[in-house]
């Protein structure tokens, strides 16, 4: 016995329970992530701050989960995934009640960092849990690309749950939802998840690699997060680009002499490491990117509500769900850069869909890219996330999916920033371009206020469409890198069992 449970083999069934444990777990703090928006304007009304303030609870939240994912991933596979994942949950648990009791906005940022720490725990350690439970190489694969629908699943559910219980309960209750789902979550976990850690060596934590580091990805979200508003040249955004420089190369100079660093570089001597990385990065650049604005669109020129907002990504996390664990099916059939390469041109395909977009748009015209993107970006997700297990030994997989969770983090919060910009930019040439082929017969005050919103509302709508053909651009970039995707054959180590 371990931890109270059996201590699972390859052949035991007790391993799916596991994977539904760590599914919980990555299902509640993705939904939390997600939820918590609906919930804004309630608690701008609530506490009397600007919306300017408001942003800041998303953005504190960015921040330590970005800074913390790979520190995590590390000590997991340092002191025990098992204990860091119940430590993760619990203070997670801790925060959202915390965060529902808030009374002003100091208050709510404080608990909601605490979240946001605890939260970032789950990704690496899940990972690495189901990649020393599943050892066969296309189990594991599979057990991947159901864990991953999770993503999809609570991207959907948090905007249908989060606006009745809102609506009904009040915006306190979207934290408070996390305790009984929580508490389930851990007694599972303490009962199913056996303990593994590093087997060799003298494990001691990189303390300094983890401050320096911290520092770095803490300024480098915070000018993604605010650049738009600060401007990408203020004297905010050159203070954060400074610290990303220092603290970086002290990070590098730290980790190079470092016998157990925090990001160990001799990955980034792995072809496969490093190309799917790439693919991972502009894959969800693009995806983040250009998904954030359809509900932007879809209120601001169809006129939905938030709450029908919601249901349009319906489809979404219906083609995750259905296509993810076809994909982990594959493992094993079929070579892992096809798949990645038909999946990564798939996804492009669903965002050029978009863009034929106007104001006359259906619900349709919605729904359907976002099934066909997701259904080729969940297709691709298994393989993805297995090539990067497959291509680093298990003591490392802890570190190796802490990278994997930060680009893919840092990917989306570049894209919503890099889209925003182009979006306001091509825009407001757009505004230039057409009053200058414009012409205008009539001078009422009337008819020139038409005249200037129809040309505003034709350049904005034009400025969709350029994001979107860039979007699928960058996703087809990235089938191109997929070819180089090759992970080894190779047989899975044992895990190493830590008496509890």
């Amino acid at each position: 016995m371990v931890g109270g449970a059996h201590v699972v083999d390859g052949r035991s069934t007790s391993r799916w329970l596991i994977l539904f444990t760590v599914i919980i777990g990555t299902f509640l703090g993705r939904l939390d992530q997600t939820i918590v928006n609906l919930a804004l304007p309630k608690i701008i009304s609530d506490f009397s701050i600007s919306v300017s303030a408001a942003g800041w609870i998303g953005t504190a939240y960015i921040l330590a989960n970005a800074i913390f994912v790979p520190i995590w991933g590390k000590l997991g596979d340092t002191i025990g995934r098992k204990k860091v994942y119940l430590a993760g949950f619990g203070i997670f648990i801790v925060g959202s009640v915390l965060a529902g009791l808030a009374w002003n906005l100091g208050s709510m940022l404080v608990f909601r960092v605490l979240q946001a720490i605890a939260s970032s725990a789950d990704y690496p350690t899940a990972m690495a849990i189901i990649s020393v439970t599943f050892r066969s190489q296309r189990e594991r694969a599979q057990a991947l690309g159901i864990w991953s629908t999770a993503f999809g699943a609570s991207a959907v559910l948090g905007p249908l749950i989060g606006g009745p219980l809102i609506d009904v309960f009040g915006w306190r209750s979207v934290f408070f939802l996390n305790l009984p789902i929580g508490l389930i979550g851990m007694f599972m976990a303490i009962e199913f998840i056996h303990e593994s850690k590093m087997p060799e060596g003298k494990r001691r934590f990189d303390w300094w690699g983890a401050t320096s580091l911290g520092a770095a990805l803490g300024a480098l979200v915070l000018v993604l997060d605010k650049g738009v508003d600060w401007g990408w040249f203020s004297g905010n955004a050159l203070a954060c680009y400074a610290v990303i420089f220092v603290a970086s190369w002290i990070f590098y100079i730290i980790e190079k002499t470092h016998p157990e660093p925090i990001v160990d570089f001799k990955f980034f001597s792995n072809s496969v490491f490093v190309s799917t990385l790439l693919n991972n990065f502009i894959v969800f650049m693009a995806l983040m990117g250009s998904v954030f604005l359809v509900p932007i669109f879809a209120q601001t020129y169809l006129g939905y509500n938030a709450t029908q907002s919601g249901l349009v990504f319906i489809p979404m996390a219906f083609g995750l769900l259905v296509a993810a664990p076809l994909g982990g099916f594959l493992i094993g059939k079929v070579k892992p850069a096809p798949v990645i390469v038909l999946s990564t041109a798939g996804a492009a395909f669903g965002l050029w869909l978009f863009t034929f977009l106007d104001p006359r748009s259906s619900l349709l015209d919605l729904m359907i890219p976002l099934l066909v993107m997701a259904f080729f970006m969940g297709f691709g997700m298994a393989q993805r996330t297995n090539a990067i297990a497959a291509a680093v030994s298990d003591k490392e997989i802890g570190v190796a999916s802490g990278v994997l969770a930060l680009v893919r983090n840092i990917a989306g919060a570049f894209g919503i920033a890099l889209f925003a910009t182009i979006l306001q930019a091509v825009t407001n040439q757009n505004v230039l371009d057409i009053a200058r082929s414009s012409v205008l017969n009539v001078h009422t005050p009337e008819a020139v206020a038409e005249f200037t919103s129809l040309i505003t509302l034709k350049a904005q709508i034009a400025a969709y469409g350029t994001i979107y053909r860039l979007a699928a651009f960058l996703m087809l970039a990235g089938a191109v890198l997929a070819f180089r995707i090759q992970p080894p054959a190779r047989k899975f180590s044992e895990p190493v069992i830590a008496e509890a």
